[in-house]
């Protein structure tokens, strides 16, 4: 980042260019800086060219996840398992689901493209306090609304302990428990 005003010039050090930026302002009396710094916040200085100097703490907003690195891989194991044991295609969607919360569901199922009819997709919105779980075309011949609801229940009692993780671990479990096996060809 390079500050520049009116009037800068840039000066060489030791091979690097810095920019050099000069005052355009006059200077102040001593009396008139004494009664400008009487009128700033802390953090603040009028230095001798007039010119006001602010020191602020810059906190940086860092981006935080849900899960610690072993949670996302205790769920990555139980996608991974459940797709495996039923033979289906579990997704999970974590997020604002809007306020037709079926709906939005079934959009994401749908977004899933060539995989969305064997497809089983659990939507959280912990803000909201809802659970919707989709199945596909094929997915629900073989995945019952009871199955469903069992796999809603052993979710909801972990999220009502605070436990996000362990309620999709053990939600992923019950629904791909409750999973019937595929048809014989």
């Amino acid at each position: 980042m390079t500050a520049r005003s009116a009037t800068s010039s840039p000066a060489r050090v030791q091979g690097t260019e810095v920019a050099v930026v000069t005052g355009d302002q006059q200077h102040d009396p001593p009396s008139r800086r004494e009664e400008q710094q009487r009128e700033l916040p802390p953090g603040e200085v009028v230095v001798g060219t007039g010119r006001v100097s602010a020191a602020r703490r810059v906190i940086p907003v860092l981006p935080t996840l849900p899960f610690s690195r072993s949670q996302l891989a205790g769920i990555d194991d139980a996608l991974a398992l459940a797709t495996r044991r039923a033979g289906l295609n579990f997704s999970v969607y974590l997020g604002e689901l809007g306020d037709e919360t079926r709906a939005r569901a079934e959009e994401l199922l749908d977004s899933l493209g060539t995989q969305a009819a064997t497809a089983v997709l659990v939507a959280v919105s912990p803000g909201q306090r809802v659970v919707e779980v989709v199945t596909g075309a094929q997915a629900r011949h073989r995945l019952t609304d009871r199955g469903c609801k069992l796999g809603v229940m052993s979710m909801a009692a972990a999220f009502e302990q605070g436990d996000l993780a362990g309620g999709l671990i053990s939600g992923l479990r019950m629904l791909a428990e409750q999973t019937d096996p595929p048809p014989v060809s």
